[in-house]
């Protein structure tokens, strides 16, 4: 089987991105994990591996800068569809996001947006339910202190 097309769904700015340079280390029925570099060259950060986990509508990933320290986990709050032949991933970013930084902060960011694309009618009301209902289950898990559980599974993609 041939490695699957993923592509990145946004609503702000409103794109579709073929993540053609994404590489797939591992794969089965629950999640996906991906190595990849940035698109455009950042201050803080290089690269960094993904963990898609596509039932409960997470994708942790872990900001690497160049010598391979962390920089951050950044995890958007996602929605998963997948093409007939099951070859095509399309992740759409629900635009909720919460970031740790490696000094322990947390910060949950981008809920404006929500807002926004509600208003401006580019995002479902479904869909805001499904991002705050996402978004609250991962909140619960990082202050239960089951945060390790998820970037364990990011382990798989670094070299």
């Amino acid at each position: 089987m041939q490695q699957p097309r993923l592509y990145r769904k946004r609503f702000m700015p409103q794109e579709t991105i073929f993540l053609k340079d994404d590489v797939l280390f591992y794969q089965d029925a629950e999640k996906m994990v991906t190595r990849w570099n940035v698109f455009r060259p950042k201050p803080n950060f290089s690269h960094g591996v993904s963990c898609y986990f596509l039932k409960k509508g997470w994708k942790v990933s872990k900001f690497l800068k160049d010598n391979g320290e962390l920089f951050c986990y950044y995890c958007d709050i996602i929605d998963t569809a997948v093409e007939e032949d099951g070859n095509v991933y399309i992740f759409t970013d629900l635009l909720a996001d919460v970031i740790l930084f490696a000094d322990g902060t947390l910060k949950v960011a981008d809920l404006g947006e929500i807002a926004d694309a509600l208003e401006s009618g580019v995002i479902s009301q479904e869909q805001v339910c499904m991002a705050l209902r996402r978004l609250d289950s991962l909140l619960q898990l990082i202050e239960a202190g089951g945060f390790s559980t998820l970037t364990k599974e990011l382990e798989r993609g670094e070299v």
